[in-house]
């Protein structure tokens, strides 16, 4: 690679930013839920135990305790207090205040501070036409039933969203779940004694049995029958004022609010903004990446079926094309690589092809890969050495020295099977198509991390290009086996070094030359995958990194026309859905989904949890049919999805970031162990090839 890949570093900063946004995420939408009353909504009231005190049972609907000890107090005769519970409602809050200015009636709001928050313009017009405020708490839960801090958190959050919307802090308080005063019993008047020592002034209701003759509080909620039962006391002719409950009785309705208890009464509706809205575009995006996941997964299974049916009809290098013998020159860019090189060079050549020519380009390597590659002693193997200079400078160096016009270029920790060089060059057998990319499978499964990979390639990779080649638009042919025209590959000017993904880079050029780039699935190469997390976040990293790279130098291709039109606005655009945006939104999936675990309906995200699973095991067995292989390993799936797919959108994430700020990459490269033949019995260093 150049100096400025060489003396780059990992941009390991950008985790700060995950680290601070996803807790961020996290914590609206738990604040979200809580308002909402999501949390605790399975608490329920616990059977009265303790009655209340006498003078409270038998008293009037508005208690307070001072001093003096328990003081009640009702409406006088012929006045009626109508006291509206929860709210402001968008809906009736409206129409109720319209009843009253109707008939030029006064009432008291007990509000739920959550909706408040929500709603500030109503309360505002509440206060102004002359109506009361108080507390029902701010989400509605049983007081007896909270714990001290969620006590606390429901009283104080109402009087600051009460202070940043309307300015006024409120003496009066409607317990939730309490009716008659008589109701105020066992934890509910523990809950009733403790919110008087803070100053609150309850209010309760009189019974249904007591007449608005005698002077009434009458309790209704904001619905269609609260206006409906509010609209007949107000034409109730027994009735001489309808008035506020604090008016009605002499008291003090609000306290003085402080400049600060403003200001944090304002930062709470505006937060309550922002969550309410992050979490309408948390459901909007949950909705989008959900679809994007079924139509991958959809996409994928049916232009799989169409490749198979294709296969043997109309598809260029099919067999009644003519058989392709021309000699051909494989390309080893090797580094440091003497775990795996025997291996693999042994395997080419024990391919039943007529004529090969093996160049091994040793790109400066400080161990012994050039001595062993040159100590296999055959005629057929050349060795290059020549400085470090990256892989595609490596390339490009084998390239000149090529003496034949099909080249097939290889990595050097890869095993092959005997046919595979044969079947992976017959699809050149047309003339339009300029480069063939092999089938690529992991030969050390040993390991979970291994076998997660295992099914990465069978239903990621493979089954991509069983898809892209159906809609002509591949997007990758392999560094680890794909073949090549010679005369194409000088025509793009060889394998350029403007990105870290030279392959993606290089078979981007090829389309935007004109030339088509096909899969053939029986040229089977088998290679060594990363065995560590670490191993594997800077191998994925680099290839993340180095696609959105390559996708950017070649973003014209979009507006393009004829073959290089159409991969640019196939392949382009799908890498842009599948492997960029699609991996970015997986964070708020995980995290919306662990929302709707805890907050909402357990049952149900688990059910559409499990369905999306059942959904890629099922396209990922026929992946795993397609390419011949045994489906006992689908039983790792399930954990992949909770450590690896994790892992992916993380590369992605910091891949995405690590370019919009310009950041530059090191070339990654895997330590090697010389294990790709394990899969199919071959020993490291590779002696013999078997067949499958």
């Amino acid at each position: 690679m150049k100096a400025r890949h060489k003396q780059s570093r990992d941009p390991r900063g950008h985790w700060l930013l995950l680290i601070l946004v996803l807790p961020a995420m996290f914590a609206a939408l738990l604040f979200e839920g809580w308002t909402n009353h999501e949390v605790d909504a399975a608490t329920t009231r616990s059977a009265c135990t303790a009655p209340a005190p006498d003078a409270v049972a038998g008293g009037g609907p508005v208690v307070g305790i001072n001093r003096n000890g328990i003081q009640t107090g009702s409406m006088p005769a012929r006045t009626v207090a109508l006291t509206f519970d929860g709210g402001p409602d968008p809906v009736w809050t409206p129409r109720l205040l319209d009843l009253l200015r109707r008939h030029q009636a006064r009432a008291t709001f007990f509000l739920f501070g959550s909706q408040a928050a929500r709603h500030p313009d109503l309360v505002r017009r509440i206060r102004d036409e002359g109506h009361e405020i108080g507390s029902n708490t701010y989400t509605g839960g049983a007081l007896g039933e909270a714990s001290p801090v969620r006590f606390s958190a429901e009283l104080d959050l109402t009087q600051s969203a009460l202070a940043g919307t309307a300015g006024l802090r409120t003496n009066l308080l409607r317990m939730p779940r309490t009716t008659s005063p008589d109701t105020l019993c066992g934890r509910e008047w523990q809950a009733a004694r403790r919110a008087t020592a803070e100053g609150y002034v309850l209010v309760a209701a009189d019974k249904a049995s007591r007449k608005p003759a005698q002077g009434l509080v009458r309790q209704l909620s904001q619905t269609a029958t609260a206006y409906r039962e509010a609209k007949k006391l107000l034409e109730n002719r027994g009735v001489d004022r309808f008035t506020t409950v604090s008016a009605g009785l002499r008291l003090t309705p609000y306290a003085p609010v402080s400049a600060i208890d403003r200001w944090g009464g304002t930062a709470l509706v505006r937060a309550t903004a922002v969550g309410r809205a992050f979490s309408n575009a948390m459901t909007w995006t949950l909705g989008i990446a959900g679809a994007l996941g079924v139509l991958r997964l959809l996409l994928l299974a049916v232009f799989a079926r169409a490749h198979v049916r294709r296969l043997e009809r109309s598809r260029p290098g099919a067999p009644w094309l003519r058989e392709v013998t021309e000699p051909v020159t494989v390309l080893v860019p090797a580094y440091n690589e003497e775990a795996g090189i025997e291996s693999t060079v042994l395997s080419l050549l024990a391919c039943d092809y007529p004529e090969l020519q093996i160049i091994v380009v040793d790109d400066g390597s400080t161990d012994r890969t050039a001595e062993l590659a040159e100590g296999i002693g055959d005629p057929r193997v050349l060795v290059i050495r020549k400085p470090n200079g990256g892989k595609a400078a490596a390339l490009n160096t084998g390239l000149a020295q090529a003496s034949h016009d099909i080249v097939v270029m290889v990595d050097a920790d890869t095993v092959f099977e005997p046919d595979a060089i044969h079947h992976l060059v017959q699809p050149l057998a047309h003339p339009a198509v300029g480069a063939v990319s092999g089938n690529t499978k992991v030969g050390n499964r040993r390991g979970l991390l291994a076998k997660w990979q295992h099914l990465e390639y069978c239903f990621g990779f493979n089954l991509d290009r069983r898809m892209f080649e159906v809609l002509e638009c591949m997007t990758t042919v392999p560094g680890a086996i794909g073949a090549f025209r010679r005369n194409a590959l000088v025509g793009v000017g060889g394998v350029s070094d403007d990105t870290l993904a030279e392959d993606t880079d290089l078979t981007m050029a090829l389309w935007r030359a004109g030339w088509r780039v096909l899969y053939e699935e029986s040229a089977v190469a088998w290679t060594e995958v990363p065995t560590s997390l670490r191993q594997l976040w800077r191998q994925r990293y680099r290839w993340c990194y180095g696609t959105i790279q390559a996708m950017w130098k070649h973003r014209r291709a979009v507006v393009e026309v004829g073959v290089a039109g159409r991969f640019g606005r196939r392949g382009l655009t799908y890498l842009a859905l599948f492997q960029v945006v699609l991996p970015l939104l997986a964070p708020i999936i995980d995290v919306f989904a662990l929302y709707g675990v805890l907050f909402l309906d357990p049952l149900s995200a688990a059910a559409v949890w499990f369905a999306f699973l059942g959904v890629q095991l099922v396209c990922a067995g026929y992946a795993l049919k397609l390419d011949g292989e045994r489906k006992r390993a689908l039983w790792s799936m399930p954990f992949q999805l909770f450590v690896y797919r994790q892992l992916m959108y993380l590369v992605v994430i910091q891949s995405v970031v690590a370019a919009l700020l310009g950041s530059r990459l090191t070339w990654q490269r895997m330590k090697r162990s010389g294990t790709a033949a394990e899969q199919i019995g071959g020993p490291a260093p590779y002696k013999s090839v078997p067949t499958r």
